[in-house]
């Protein structure tokens, strides 16, 4: 019995122990489920919604681009877009065949799809040819019973109205590149694009805009379902610019066929009207994603139309130069307005001859009249008496052998040389003969365009250190312009001699003087060599520049300012090989001057 009654008692104890840690495993069940249900249930919610909800970023609109009237110099337009849902579909490749009998795709863009459509579900959409014209549109419609699985979408792209004629100013925004991704979300939005050149590229974060969100409800397999929610993004910031369309388009076609760079600016705000390079390219066409073939034919072509020849170009001034070396000398006490140089034609020092562009001499000559017929004898022996240092010193004050920095990429300082520069980058010391060069623009001596046509404003104001800007602006931000400190009467002798050289018989540039209402231009031309005339060549005859290959022309150049009363604009003209600056230059300056004063009479600009 007492066994009976022990194993009773044992199984008794079995039983309690075992429902004992069943009801302590419910209780813990118990608890972990109110935990999770009750404790938790926000964080779980939100990871179930995380499954169901997928939220997107909105690409908002990118600000617009204006001229100083308000011109549109960059905007968005209405994008439509041919797109493939491949499980739409029950024969991609019928499909595409079809598709191409209505508009062509070639090889490389068909591969490019098929390979997009393998790494997408079947229910992406897939793009197949964007920038359809409305006329396509509707006959890709008209055909929709033929191309199943091919849908419109439309959307917002870049567009350029002025195409090449602004492209080196505006630039042009592409797909972003994997440097470029940052701490931006938008920057990984698939279809992104960013500024890449000019003034897309300077304005970029403001033009970008605030990304708006999109919240889809999807299933298990990420199928959209339905919208939930559209938050629209911030546009981006209207940008406003100082250039004048009108006046940047007649700059752009007095170039024609050459090749170079022309900047008009106001004198006395610095506000550039007119920023051309050509040859160009447009910017539409690589916003839109160029061909290689394209992108090969503008690298290799030989007058280089993706490069900003404005603020990338270095070249020897040449005769533009001359204002500065005058300016050097008169400061100094070197020369005065009567100081006279007789020019026979060439000089020597020691037995080297330097010659003058006139092989019979200009005779006696003062410095307003050396300028106007821009006699390289007088400045050769006036840059013989100044030394580099101070024409160095000289041409640094207004704007030469540094970056002017209007905020464009790829901008080059040029080159003013001096005795310490020469010693650093040759390790000898500088020569007499090398002052003589310099004093005529040539030599060493590199400039751009803008940094020439800073200079010019500098002269043409009296002397006043004007910085050009690209932003246009309001009279509360037109700068308090500093004072070079320079005697004006030494400026009025150069710019008697800039008037003289395009409105008085015999000077370089008086094939292109004009009378507007009264109103003339001064400047100065300049020609410099890009390859050197052999003592045997002078001999024999030197050969004419249009009998050379275009690379080794001499490259033609002018500055100038107007009206020569009260100055408002200036001027730089460079034309690549151009052959002379009379004759390729000043003529391009002088209309362009021309248009700017035109253009104040009808009362366009504001």
């Amino acid at each position: 019995m007492n066994r009976d009654n022990d194993k009773g008692k044992v199984l008794i104890n079995r039983s309690l122990i075992l429902g004992g840690i069943q009801i302590l495993s419910l209780l813990v069940i118990i608890v972990r489920l109110y935990y999770l249900q009750v404790y938790q249930a926000d964080k779980y919610q939100t990871l179930a919604d995380e499954n169901r909800i997928s939220t997107r970023l909105l690409i908002p609109p990118r600000g617009g681009v204006y001229d100083r009237n308000g011109e549109m110099l960059a905007t968005n337009r209405q994008n439509f877009q041919v797109m493939m849902v491949a499980e739409q579909t029950t024969n991609v490749q019928a499909t595409l065949d079809a598709f191409k009998k209505i508009m062509p795709l070639s090889e490389a863009e068909e591969e490019k799809i098929k390979k997009d459509l393998k790494r997408n579900r079947s229910f992406v959409p897939v793009k197949i040819k964007d920038n359809l014209t409305w006329e396509e549109v509707a006959k890709i419609q008209l055909n929709a019973p033929d191309l199943p699985g091919i849908i419109i979408d439309e959307g917002l792209s870049r567009f350029y109205p002025y195409g090449e004629k602004t492209a080196h100013v505006i630039g042009y925004v592409s797909s972003v590149s994997d440097k470029e991704v940052k701490d931006d979300p938008l920057l990984e939005v698939p279809g992104f694009k960013v500024g890449k050149s000019g003034i897309e590229k300077l304005y970029e974060k403001n033009l970008r805009g605030k990304g708006g969100n999109l919240k889809l409800e999807v299933n298990a397999f990420g199928r959209i379902m339905k919208e939930i929610e559209r938050i629209d993004g911030i546009s981006g910031e209207r940008v406003d610019l100082s250039i004048d369309a009108r006046l940047q388009e007649k700059a752009y076609e007095l170039f024609g066929e050459e090749s170079g760079a022309a900047i008009l600016l106001d004198v006395n705000s610095g506000e550039i009207l007119t920023f051309v390079s050509v040859p160009s390219f447009d910017p539409n066409i690589l916003t839109q994603g160029v061909s290689v073939k394209d992108w090969q034919e503008l690298n290799e072509n030989e007058k280089k139309p993706l490069m900003n020849k404005g603020v990338s170009g270095q070249y020897s001034p040449g005769s533009t130069f001359k204002m500065v070396v005058a300016l050097a000398a008169l400061e100094s006490g070197v020369i005065n307005s009567q100081s006279r140089s007789f020019c026979a034609g060439k000089m020597f020092l020691g037995d080297h001859a330097f010659h003058c562009w006139k092989n019979e001499g200009h005779g006696y000559v003062d410095v307003i009249e050396a300028l106007k017929h821009s006699c390289d004898i007088f400045f050769y022996e006036t840059a013989q008496k100044l030394g580099i240092n101070k024409i160095e010193e000289m041409a640094k004050r207004f704007g030469l052998g540094d970056k002017i920095n209007i905020g464009l990429e790829n901008e080059k300082s040029g080159l003013i040389p001096n005795t310490d520069w020469k010693m650093r980058r040759f390790g000898e010391s500088w020569q007499q003969g090398e002052s003589l060069i310099s004093g005529i623009g040539q030599g060493y001596i590199l400039t751009t365009p803008i940094q020439l046509a800073t200079m010019t404003a500098r002269i043409a104001n009296g002397g006043y250190k004007v910085d050009p800007t690209l932003k246009k602006l309001t009279e509360d931000q037109k700068q308090k312009i500093e004072k070079l400190n320079i005697d004006p009467y030494s400026i009025s002798l150069v710019k008697q001699g800039m008037f003289d050289v395009v409105n008085a018989e015999g000077g370089t540039a008086f094939g292109s003087r004009f009378n507007f209402n009264g109103l003339k231009m001064a400047g100065k031309t300049g020609t410099t060599q890009v390859r050197r005339i052999t003592m045997k060549e002078r001999q024999s005859g030197i050969v004419k520049q249009e009998d050379l290959p275009w690379k080794y022309r001499n490259h033609a150049l002018f500055v100038g300012y107007a009206p020569h009363d009260n100055p408002k604009y200036a001027v730089a003209i460079l034309v690549e090989h151009g052959g002379g600056g009379s004759s390729a230059a000043a003529p391009i300056g002088g209309k362009l001057l021309y248009e700017a004063l035109k253009l104040d009479a009808e009362g366009y600009r504001q």
